[in-house]
C-alpha cells in the first residue's frame, strides 16, 4: 500500500520507485516476478483447498473441532494475505505501466509542440522568400504574355508573306504563259517572213530568166 501511495503522488521517492521497477522489469526480472506470483497463487489455491476440506470434515462430524477452527483461521489468514498480495502487485504493475505511458505521451506532446514552433518560425522566415518568388512569377507571366503577343504578330507576318508569295507565284506563272505565247507568235512571224522571202526570191529568179 505504501508503494502504491508513492506511485500515486508526485514526490522525489516516486522517481526512485519508478527507476527501481524499470530495472526489475528488465532482463530476468519479469521471469522472477512471474515465478513468485505463480508460487503465491499456488499457495493461495492450497489454502483455499485446505479450507474447503476442513469445512467438509466439520459438516460430516457435525460439530466443529478446536484444531480445525485454528487451522481454518490460519488458512483463511494465509488466503487473505496471498490474495491481497497478488491484488496489490497487479495494482503496482498497472500503475507503473500507466505512469510510463503518460511520461511517453508528455514527451511526444512536447516534441510535437517544439516541431510546430520550429515550423512557425520557418514559415515566418520564408515569408519574404515566398513574396519574392511571387513577384518573380508575376514578372515571368508578363514576359510570357509579351512573348505570346510577339509570336502572334510574327505568325501574322509570316501568313501575309506567304499570301504575297503565292500571289507572286501566280503572277510569275502568268508571265511565263505570256512569254510562251509571245515566243510562239515570234516563231510564227519568222516563219511567215521566211516564206515571203522565199516567194520574193523565186519571183526575182523568174524575172531574170
Amino acid at each position: 500500500m505504501a508503494l502504491i501511495l508513492t506511485l500515486l503522488f508526485q514526490t522525489p521517492l516516486r522517481k526512485l520507485v519508478i527507476m527501481t521497477l524499470d530495472r526489475v522489469k528488465r532482463g530476468r526480472g519479469p521471469v522472477m516476478v512471474k515465478t513468485i506470483a505463480g508460487t503465491v497463487f499456488i499457495v493461495l489455491l492450497s489454502s483455499v483447498y485446505s479450507m474447503v476440506k476442513i469445512q467438509n470434515r466439520t459438516i460430516e462430524a457435525g460439530a466443529p473441532n478446536s484444531t480445525d477452527q485454528v487451522l481454518m483461521s490460519r488458512h483463511m489468514l494465509e488466503a487473505s494475505l496471498m490474495g491481497f498480495l497478488l491484488f496489490l502487485s497487479l495494482m503496482i504493475d498497472r500503475l507503473h505501466h500507466y505512469i510510463r505511458e503518460l511520461r511517453l505521451l508528455r514527451k511526444t506532446m512536447e516534441a510535437a509542440k517544439k516541431q510546430s514552433r520550429s515550423l512557425d518560425d520557418g514559415k515566418n522566415g520564408n515569408s519574404q522568400e515566398i513574396k519574392a518568388l511571387g513577384e518573380e512569377i508575376v514578372s515571368l507571366k508578363t514576359k510570357i504574355k509579351n512573348l505570346e503577343s510577339e509570336c502572334e504578330a510574327r505568325v501574322k507576318e509570316a501568313k501575309a508573306a506567304e499570301t504575297e508569295a503565292e500571289a507572286l507565284q501566280k503572277q510569275s506563272e502568268g508571265f511565263l504563259l505570256e512569254y510562251d505565247r509571245l515566243l510562239e507568235d515570234n516563231q510564227n512571224l519568222r516563219n511567215q517572213l521566211e516564206s515571203i522571202d522565199q516567194t520574193l526570191t523565186q519571183s526575182d529568179v523568174k524575172k531574170n530568166m
